[in-house]
């Protein structure tokens, strides 16, 4: 329990298997480093297994297929899966998340674990399947200058909506405002109550409020949602460092008084939609509609204190690992901007 500190990891040397009937080996380029992995870490039912004590550290990756014995990747080609903090891995058939990618000659690499991969999905599926979003919405994204906030709130705004985050600090609210281009940012660190500057912000109510911290901040929403709103649940890290105490949620009748929506997902179960998903961000990351934000240390020893940096809140955007400085970033590239 806890925030996680350096002394929690080590790094351990290995020996890459020969490849069974099926199996692929990727040479690793980037990891995402992604707070539901803390959750991973202690010993608590969640959607994912625990890792056990000495486990390898559980992470989305993209990497190169250097050996392949599956019909389905070849040599060179670019494979994404949810295995681990490492420098090559050895992929079987049916492995989490495991997918070709088809990673596009203008775009850098980590736009594919970020904005264009599973973070931006992420926010793609709550909101269009789960969130049923319409132009006109009023909606409220937390942790706004996250990974999927970010990109959520700005999906919601070429949706035609207006769009207020939460953040933990006057520079992130300064970045969600000015260059994600939200319509309002709440400090909830420096304010004096969150309940009356959610209320300020919507004195007409919430349609929408996607949820990716639980917590203090979702009792203080569900008062202020509209009748029928609707709430997808895509995280709860206010309470990851601290599973065994959780936050005593106050206001959840408030779901049947105003009959709200309120459903937990995981995207890569919406299989019909990654297609659509990741076609729209794409194209909108490249036209400049869509700013991705990213933070990426290189070097698989940087992880931890990547992950550490994450889980205290001091990162803006994906927070994201190249295994060496040969990957580019999106801090490399510009985007060609409409008009």
């Amino acid at each position: 329990m806890g925030v996680p500190v350096h002394d929690n990891f080590r790094v351990e040397e290995a020996t890459v298997p020969d490849l069974a009937e099926g199996q692929v080996l990727l040479e690793n380029r980037v990891f995402a480093i992604d707070p539901a992995v803390r959750g991973m870490l202690d010993d608590v039912k969640s959607y994912l297994p625990a890792v056990p004590l000495g486990g390898l550290i559980p992470t989305m990756v993209l990497g190169r297929v250097v050996q392949s014995r599956n019909p389905a990747f070849r040599e060179g080609d670019y494979g994404r899966a949810f295995i681990g903090w490492e420098t090559h891995s050895v992929i079987a058939p049916g492995a989490v998340g495991f997918e070709n990618v088809n990673v596009a000659s203008d775009l850098p690499l980590t736009a594919y674990m970020g904005a264009c991969g599973w973070s931006g999905i992420t926010a793609y599926v709550g909101l269009k399947r789960y969130g049923e979003i319409r132009s006109g919405d009023e909606v409220l994204m937390s942790a706004a200058a996250g990974a999927v906030g970010s990109v959520g709130g700005q999906i919601a705004r070429l949706s035609g909506c207006r769009v207020v985050g939460t953040v933990s600090s006057e520079e992130k609210a300064r970045i969600v405002t000015d260059v994600l281009g939200f319509d309002a940012a709440i400090n909830y660190r420096d304010c004096d109550s969150l309940d009356s500057e959610i209320e300020r912000h919507f004195p007409d109510g919430i349609d929408l409020y996607f949820d990716n911290v639980g917590g203090a901040t979702l009792d203080a929403v569900l008062p202020r949602m509209k009748a029928f709103g609707r709430i997808p649940v895509c995280g709860m890290v206010a309470n990851y460092n601290n599973q065994s105490n959780p936050y005593p949620l106050r206001n959840i009748w408030q779901v049947l008084v105003n009959r709200i929506t309120m459903r937990g997902f995981l995207a890569y179960e919406a299989v019909d939609m990654l297609h659509e998903a990741e076609t729209a961000l794409a194209d909108w990351v490249r036209t400049g509609q869509l700013v991705a934000t990213e933070n990426v240390a290189t070097g698989l020893d940087a992880a931890p204190d990547a992950f550490i940096r994450l889980m205290t809140g001091q990162t803006i955007g994906k927070t994201l690992v190249r295994l060496d400085d040969n990957v580019s970033t999106l801090a490399d590239w510009t985007p060609v901007r409409n008009g």
